[in-house]
């Protein structure tokens, strides 16, 4: 493999889907995924990397220098990306885990994971188009009235339309309650018109599809303050008939597109509403339920978004992997004192070594939070036992801003160690690392910023019901340590310690908020979610060493298995640390950051 060319983990992919989850075994007993098995799955994920590989690679690159264009009042996207955009279509690729009778495949959300993984690995900017589609067919789904159904579902899932989601407004921002936007009845009912602007949308216009169906919140007459008082509504760039047909351009229009940093293939708009007529709007489930709605679809998203981060921290390794066996430079240590030594690959200096085992541990445990996080989101969707299926809620619920976040930050931090493996040519635009870089920057920012995943870690799934999902985390983590531990594995006692330490943490930062110290509590809230994410990959390591060991005794040994033992031992003593060091840190009680002297206000 070329250090230039685009390759997926299959391998380590079936090992997390198929050995550690089992899922071919946990997912059989529901009735909607009956008619799949490992070999239609392992059939899937083979079929995508080909498209990755061969189709979406090569429109990556070429499409971030090219970049989505505003031509004319709309977006003119790179060359390739409707050619791409058609196949993934046809290939059903929109709608992977959709539901049949809506024109999916029905696939599993695990399954569904791997693929956006793949896809955002191979052609990030592209593959956000399809995400936000599947994504606002999704909220329909689960909130749209039948008529609405009918009307967008299939359409959206086939990729023949495309969509979006509206929610943020210049002033506004993260604040979402201060949006402005206004929708006022037309007169028939369920029917509104739209009028003001949202910035930043994320596939606000492309010419990849006929039609592009954005979700848009605004405030109807007389709506509370805040966010209690936004709706969410259907908004179709082109309108559309009752007989399905398309009809005249509604009033929503591209005003200009951002210059950014990356993902320059993702066009990134300026939107207005309303602003030269009419724009028809029609009401997405009950009126002041727009940001349920929304966060609906956002949970999803943001699991999306830590798909991104594990993309970019697996796409970081193969081409640092790649590049270090390629790259000659310098002679080996053992011969360093040989005055006619030649150089070496640099994969065999230690320093290297270390980036690139610490690109290893932190892609694969990424890999395995992630996919258990899609796997329980299928038995909290599908499962008929009442109480696991709200355990698997709950578990989704707490999880969901740690894995957005963690992932999301070390998938850059993993672009920019990869940076450093290539040396001076991974600043250069010769190798795709310098891309990957900017590209994976932004996933710490959209779908709410990770300082907001932070405090809504703190400060609202902790707190619900009273701390009891958190507490069954910490349980369930300590039996399993224990399990690990009566199977021979030592490093269960470092786990273990540490998911005590964050337990330790937690109550600390509680004892803040009954103080009435919020501010001081909230100072800590994205170190604690820091630490939250490095013990969560310190279990997965550790459930990976356990599950490679059983299958060594049986299978024998392979790198693949060693592996996973050695990820352990490198995780524990190298990176699980660190989060009794934060959990220190946390408690120490500092408040520098508070005093006002530093900041003075205008």
């Amino acid at each position: 493999m070329s250090a230039t060319e685009f390759r997926a983990s299959l391998d380590d992919m079936r090992f997390v889907l198929f050995q550690q989850l089992k899922i071919q075994e946990a997912l059989a007993g529901f009735e909607v995924y009956e008619d799949f098995d490992q070999d239609v799955y392992d059939a899937t994920l083979m079929e995508a990397q080909k498209i990755c590989e061969e189709v979406l690679h090569p429109i990556n690159i070429a499409g971030d220098k090219e970049k989505a264009q505003f031509v004319d009042g709309g977006v003119v996207t790179p060359k390739g990306y409707k050619e791409a955009w058609n196949l993934c279509a046809e290939g059903g690729w929109i709608g992977v885990s959709a539901p049949q009778e809506f024109g999916g495949i029905g696939l599993p959300n695990a399954l569904g994971l791997a693929v956006n993984e793949m896809f955002s690995g191979s052609a990030e900017a592209f593959s956000i188009y399809m995400g936000l589609t599947g994504g606002a067919a999704r909220d329909i789904l689960a909130f749209g009235t039948d008529e609405q159904k009918a009307t967008y579902l299939e359409k959206l899932f086939t990729g023949q339309w495309a969509g979006t989601m509206l929610l943020t407004e210049a002033g506004a921002g993260s604040a979402v309650g201060d949006n402005r936007t206004k929708a006022v009845p037309s007169g028939r009912p369920g029917v509104y018109h739209l009028e003001g602007e949202k910035i930043f949308i994320s596939g606000g216009d492309s010419d990849l599809a006929e039609n592009i169906i954005h979700l848009a919140l605004a405030r109807t007459p007389g709506a509370p303050a805040g966010t209690k008082g936004l709706s969410l509504f259907i908004v179709p760039k082109f309108l559309v008939s009752e007989d399905g047909e398309l009809g005249e351009r509604n009033d929503i229009h591209v005003v200009g597109i951002e210059h950014k940093l990356g993902i320059n293939g993702s066009a990134t708009c300026t939107l207005a509403l309303g602003a030269n007529g009419p724009c028809e709007g029609y009401l997405l489930g009950e009126e002041f339920k727009g940001m349920k709605l929304m966060f609906h679809m956002m949970n999803e998203a943001r699991i999306g978004v830590g798909a991104q981060g594990v993309a970019a921290a697996d796409a970081a390794y193969q081409y640092a992997r790649s590049f270090a066996v390629e790259r000659i430079q310098g002679p080996d240590l053992d011969d360093i004192a040989n005055p006619e030594s030649r150089s070496v690959e640099i994969v065999r200096h230690p320093d290297v070594r270390r980036n690139l085992m610490t690109l290893k541990v932190m892609s694969e445990t990424m890999r395995s939070l992630l996919y258990r996080l899609a796997y329980l989101m299928d038995v909290s969707l599908h499962e008929t036992d009442e109480k696991a299926k709200k355990k698997a809620e709950g578990r989704v619920d707490l999880l969901v801003p740690v894995l957005k976040a963690h992932c999301s930050d070390k998938g850059f931090e993993m672009a920019s160690l990869a940076v450093q493996v290539f040396g001076g040519y991974g600043y250069t635009t010769e190798y795709p690392v310098e891309q990957l870089l900017r590209d994976a920057r932004i996933s710490a920012i959209y779908e709410g910023t990770n300082g907001i995943q932070a405090m809504d870690l703190l400060g609202r799934k902790l707190r619900i019901k009273n701390g009891l999902l958190f507490m069954d985390w910490v349980q369930d983590a300590q039996k399993f340590v224990k399990k690990a531990k009566e199977a021979g594995f030592d490093e269960a006692d470092d786990v273990g310690k540490a998911v005590g330490h964050l337990g330790a943490t937690a109550m600390y930062l509680g004892q803040l908020a009954m103080k009435k110290q919020l501010k001081l509590a909230f100072l800590q809230a994205s170190p604690f979610l820091t630490m939250f994410g490095t013990v969560l990959l310190g279990i997965e390591a550790l459930e990976q060493a356990v599950v490679a060991k059983e299958l060594m005794e049986t299978e024998g040994e392979t790198p693949l298995l060693k592996g996973k033992l050695l990820n352990l031992r490198f995780y524990t003593r190298n990176i699980l640390p660190g989060a009794v060091a934060m959990g220190k840190s946390i408690q120490s009680g500092d408040d520098s950051a508070l005093d006002a002297s530093l900041w003075p206000l205008a």
